[in-house]
């Protein structure tokens, strides 16, 4: 059982389905090809029918409060603007009309973390990215929603100390995922005594670093604590916790796809990660079925 055993109905459909299927499924802004955009609830729709336990989101909020599922800084590529969203209202933003894949207009538009709450089906999780900076608006939108305590899992890197110091005096313990680069960091997210800590996200930028080793892979499972590696190929954000395109040394989504499942998920699996989040879930998912 993952979580401390405090906490353990609150976490207690998330260890089900480690029962069940050992290592999850979480999709990356959902499934967003094609029309479809990312971060919207028609990519949770794809995602979840390509096989996805779990789906991710970023948030960003409007200026009269409203909390939308967007990723920043990526106003150019999906809304065609260079305008933040940060600087517009709720209303602006219902109406603009994102770009799809190939840059024409889609009319698909973004969704507000209420809409995505209300979508979400029983037993899909949802991961909340980018949000740690907007807490306390996060945790007030997810306390009207009774399923949110059990299907909603946070994150956030553990320098961001005052995300963990309003999980920590919140009365409500959603579930919690420190961001870490270092075993360090999850010590640190530990010192926390009253934040529902399940799990980290293990970033190694190459098989030499701390946390890519197996026998620390270990010894974060025996603190109760479950593992998850992003298989996803990106650029560089420049953030020390991203520090560079690949964030758990080749074992990446590119390996996986274009030469074998084999390489990159199932060496993942072989060392006992919990969690893979991927671009690819139907891939995945069938890999996962053939094992």
């Amino acid at each position: 059982m993952y979580g401390k055993k405090e906490y353990a109905q609150i976490n207690a459909l998330l260890n089900q389905k480690f029962e069940e299927k050992k290592c999850l499924i979480a999709v990356h802004r959902g499934s967003w090809h094609g029309n479809i955009i990312q971060n919207t609830i028609p990519a949770y729709i794809a995602a979840i029918k390509m096989g996805a336990d779990m789906v991710e989101c970023d948030l960003e909020i409007s200026t009269d409060g409203k909390l939308f599922s967007f990723h920043g800084h990526h106003e150019p590529d999906v809304l065609g603007t260079t305008k933040p969203l940060t600087l517009m209202s709720a209303a602006q933003i219902k109406d603009i009309t994102p770009h799809n894949c190939i840059t024409l207009i889609s009319d698909i538009r973004l969704n507000t973390l209420e809409e995505i709450l209300e979508f979400l089906p029983e037993g899909v999780m949802l991961n909340i990215d980018r949000a740690w900076d907007k807490y306390p608006q996060v945790l007030e939108v997810l306390d009207r929603y009774p399923k949110a305590l059990t299907h909603v899992l946070l994150k956030a890197p553990v320098k961001e100390t005052q995300a963990l110091e309003a999980l920590e005096q919140h009365p409500v313990k959603y579930m919690f995922m420190p961001i870490c680069t270092r075993m360090a960091d999850i010590e640190a997210a530990l010192t926390y005594q009253n934040v529902n800590v399940v799990g980290a996200e293990l970033i190694a930028a190459t098989p030499q670093d701390e946390l890519y080793q197996d026998a620390v892979i270990a010894s974060i499972h025996a603190k109760g604590l479950f593992c998850w590696v992003n298989a996803l190929s990106l650029g560089d954000y420049g953030h020390d916790y991203m520090p560079r395109k690949s964030l758990f040394g080749d074992l990446t989504d590119d390996v996986s796809v274009i030469q074998d499942p084999a390489l990159g998920w199932g060496k993942l699996m072989e060392k006992k990660i919990d969690i893979i989040q991927t671009d690819w879930p139907a891939i995945l998912y069938q890999y996962r079925a053939s094992l």
